[in-house]
């Protein structure tokens, strides 16, 4: 089984801007394999896959460091800059790194961006391209707002391979769902596009959330991508603002455990697809 999103960080090394309030203080300290090995034992997980938080470098290369003293770590999603025009030179020296074969995908925080064009922008486009052109996949973080041009992006690269993260994010708290259910289906449409279900937690209320809550909202992006393009992430530690590892594990069950064709695909297959992961 696979928990296709998680997260580690070192304070020391670097700062997450989007830590910063009150709601954050619970994950500002650092997060590693120690802390999640456990959870991952209790929770039935066999490996996951690292995913970037900041925008530099060298968090990608200590991601890479531990992917190769962690055989859990069966892949790590990292960073370049996109609209750099080195774009392909810099994933090629982060592959030279030990651990530099795990790499598997690259992530940009694009719902951070203040500019809800940014996937539109020739130079990010150039940059895809290198990391279609390395083989690797590209995650897309985005919101309902960045949707249009993530669409845009995934028809100027209909063999290039897309990961949703965290299903877009829907409103769930709010309820008024009308345009992220909207953008989630149009971005269905697109073969070339996986989607993880997860972060789940986090968009809902915190403190009163129920597991059946999440059952609309698996069951929609179950039927838009279908079952062989949907899989599990726990999006931990971010998750623990809402709710335990074995807590999102579960709420994911309520979808995948039932059908063990569909549970194969959803916890393991899907990931293995999407990534390349050997």
């Amino acid at each position: 089984m696979i928990d296709a999103h998680q997260h580690f960080w070192n304070l020391e090394t670097g700062s997450n801007p989007w830590m910063a309030g009150d709601a954050m203080r619970p994950l500002r300290r650092d997060f590693g394999p120690d802390d999640l090995l456990p959870l991952m034992a209790e929770a039935g997980i066999d490996a996951t896959i690292l995913v970037q938080c900041r925008h530099d470098q060298e968090e990608t290369r200590d991601f890479l460091a531990m992917a190769k003293d962690h055989a859990f770590v069966a892949g790590v999603v990292g960073w370049v800059d996109l609209q750099a025009n080195d774009c392909l030179r810099q994933i090629g020296k982060l592959r030279a790194l030990p651990g530099g074969e795990r790499l598997v995908g690259i992530r940009h925080n694009v719902h951070d961006e203040p500019d809800a064009d940014w996937l539109r922008r020739p130079a990010v486009s150039a940059g895809v391209s290198a990391v279609f052109e390395a083989g690797l996949t590209f995650d897309l973080l985005v919101r309902s707002r960045e949707v249009p041009a993530a669409i845009d992006l995934v028809r100027q690269f209909p063999s290039g391979r897309f990961v949703l993260d965290h299903m877009a994010k829907p409103p769930i708290a709010s309820g008024v769902i009308t345009s992220w259910r909207s953008g989630l289906k149009r971005l269905a449409a697109h073969g070339n596009v996986w989607c993880k279900i997860s972060g789940l937690v986090t968009e809902a209320e915190w403190g009163s959330w129920r597991a059946e809550d999440f059952d609309p909202y698996m069951r929609l992006a179950l039927d838009a991508f279908g079952p062989e393009r949907i899989m599990f992430g726990s999006d931990w530690p971010v998750c623990t603002l809402a709710g335990g590892y074995k807590d999102v594990r579960d709420i994911a069950g309520r979808l995948g455990d039932a059908n063990p064709e569909l549970a194969d695909r959803f916890f393991h297959l899907n990931a293995i697809d999407a990534y390349r992961l050997r």
